[in-house]
């Protein structure tokens, strides 16, 4: 009979489970690298894709706004319906201000059909045809005159590619403050689930609601808002390829990476307390065949004090 190493023979068990223990370690190390790898490749290619720089001067500002000083900043926020052949017009318009020394959002909605003067055009028409007449500048421009603030950023986003985007995310849930039937959907009062198509038809009612465009704006920042919360949460990076594929075919913006990267570093926590603000008190006429929205002076004048007040301006 040979003799038997009991040592040896003992501890072989858990050496064996030792190495089994580390290749495992290293087998997860190395997808997460792989991962992370694919991760920053398709980031990178996407901001590539969506980043439109703009060359021009900004309304109320001395200085570019400073992220790194954690200054509060505004967004204009453009849906746009782009088909082929057709520039299309910006029929969503939301002026966005962020201030993250009050953790806060305020985000206002500009009638699409508001009466204005189309800066660069020396002419009054509809707000959204000034995209129409010379693209992002243009309506920026004329939003800064409109509203009396700086516009800093602009995220344009294709509307026929966002329900993409919701598709993307896994779909939202929004608050729905009236019973309404589109385009063979039934939207419940209260919490809906909304998948791409659905969201796309939700943000577009117009006629079937009896606010018109007033209660259409409602709806598209309660989608806006939900989209913000579901893209911050972790479980989206999980999905990140398919999410970045949405955003990179259908959305453009002069933010940069680092400035994407500064906001949610710094500024995150301004997304739990959103304010909604909607022009109430103006009145819809005709010119010839063409309706027409003119805001209410004071209320004009109102949001632009609001808005100067969150920017940290100095109200005129």
């Amino acid at each position: 009979m040979g003799f038997v190493n009991r040592r040896t023979s003992e501890k072989s068990p858990r050496k064996k489970w030792k190495i089994l223990l580390v290749g495992s370690i290293l087998i997860l190390l190395s997808g997460i690298i792989t991962y992370g790898t694919f991760f920053i490749t398709h980031l990178n290619k996407t901001l590539d894709q969506i980043h439109e720089p703009l060359q021009r001067e900004q309304k109320n500002r001395v200085e570019q706004v400073s992220l790194k000083k954690k200054e509060p900043f505004s967004v204009l926020l453009l849906g746009v319906d782009e088909r082929e052949n057709d520039k299309g017009r910006s029929d969503t318009m939301i002026v966005v201000t962020v201030n993250p020394n009050v953790n806060s959002i305020k985000m206002l909605s500009i009638p699409r059909d508001t009466y204005v003067d189309i800066i660069g055009r020396e002419m009054k028409d509809k707000i959204n045809h000034a995209y129409a007449f010379g693209d992002v500048e243009m309506s920026i421009d004329t939003v800064e005159a409109f509203l009396d603030i700086p516009i800093d950023y602009y995220v344009k986003v294709n509307m026929e590619g966002f329900k993409a985007i919701v598709d993307a995310l896994g779909g939202i849930t929004v608050n729905n403050d009236l019973e309404l039937t589109a385009n063979g959907y039934h939207f419940p009062m209260g919490e809906v689930q909304l998948d791409g198509e659905k969201a796309l038809v939700f943000s577009r009612i117009r006629y079937e609601d009896p606010r018109g465009d007033f209660g259409r704006q409602i709806r598209q920042k309660e989608i806006i808002s939900q989209i913000i919360n579901k893209g911050a949460s972790l479980s989206s990076l999980w999905k990140y390829q398919s999410i970045f594929d949405a955003i990179g075919n259908n959305v453009k913006t002069n933010l940069s990476f680092d400035e994407m990267v500064k906001i949610q570093q710094d500024y995150a926590d301004t997304r739990h307390n959103i304010e909604q603000l909607n022009f109430e008190s103006g009145k819809g006429e005709y010119i010839g065949k063409i309706w027409y929205y003119f805001p209410d002076e004071e209320e004009v004048l109102k949001y632009q004090n609001i808005l100067k007040e969150h920017l940290e301006l100095k109200n005129t």
